[in-house]
């Protein structure tokens, strides 16, 4: 064989044991960068978000993206929207799969599962956005009626009878200024179109448990909400002795048009 031939077929081998040491070291970096990244993971509580009346768990999607991009597990249950017993009682469950600590947050009606659910195992941190906030004994429809300021009513929702109940759903031409003035109506009719009504009873029925005193919690209050008036937020979420961020001209649907805005008080909740 000729030193020609054999001095490419030693180059050849140099540079397959040059490659495989090369994958072996990019490899083991690889791996080692997914532990960092895992475990940074698990550092972190898993936030827990609660949609409203009339929504399901896309109306996180703006929250949800930034949150998961910052390292973040997240959950955003379906809530089935059938009461507050039923549905706490539903989502304990859901919660009892959730492993380590959590932060729960609340949109709207989520508010008031979110402080059904306070006593959770694990549960570090409360975020109300543009929520209730009710204490044990309270009714959401008696709190929202007490300060005026809301444009929920006969003209903005239908009542659906059925053989099981009384569902309530907004009216997609007249509602979707009062949930969402700070949104593009296109994407305002979208949202309405997709809507999930709601047991009317949901309004009516007593909340069981006030929030513990001793844990953190977070309210979002945006300025410009025609569902929940701001007047009314403030007062329970003073009176629950949370830390309140206000966010000028923001709509009931905060966590869609300002996602980014929302995400940061979740974040410092979490931290």
């Amino acid at each position: 064989m000729s030193k020609l031939m054999l001095n490419a077929k030693n180059l050849l081998a140099a540079a397959a044991g040059a490659g495989i040491l090369l994958a072996g070291a990019t490899t083991a970096q690889a791996t080692e960068s997914g532990r960092a990244a895992a475990q940074s993971g698990q550092d972190k509580p898993t936030i827990v978000l609660l949609h409203g009346a009339y929504e399901d768990g896309s109306s996180w999607s703006g929250v949800t993206n930034r949150l998961q991009h910052d390292g973040y597990n997240v959950l955003a249950p379906a809530v089935p929207l059938r009461g507050i017993a039923s549905d706490t009682s539903y989502l304990r469950a859901v919660l009892a799969t959730v492993s380590g600590p959590k932060v729960l947050v609340g949109h709207s009606y989520g508010g008031a599962l979110v402080s059904e659910l306070a006593d959770t195992s694990g549960v570090k941190s409360l975020v109300y956005v543009a929520a209730f906030i009710p204490q044990a004994g309270e009714t959401l429809g008696a709190l929202n009626s007490q300060f005026p300021g809301s444009e929920l009513g006969p003209d903005t929702t239908n009542v659906i009878s059925y053989p099981g109940g009384v569902d309530l759903a907004l009216k997609p031409e007249t509602a979707g200024p009062v949930l969402a003035e700070d949104i593009p109506a296109r994407e305002g009719a979208v949202i309405l179109a997709a809507q999930r009504p709601v047991a009317a009873a949901a309004f009516s029925e007593p909340v069981e448990k006030t929030a513990p005193a001793a844990l953190p919690k977070y309210a979002v209050i945006p300025t410009g909400d025609h569902a929940i008036a701001p007047a009314a937020e403030r007062f329970m979420a003073t009176r629950a002795g949370a830390t309140q961020i206000e966010i000028p001209d923001a709509s009931h649907l905060v966590a869609v048009s300002q996602p980014t805005a929302v995400t940061q008080v979740i974040e410092r909740a979490a931290r």
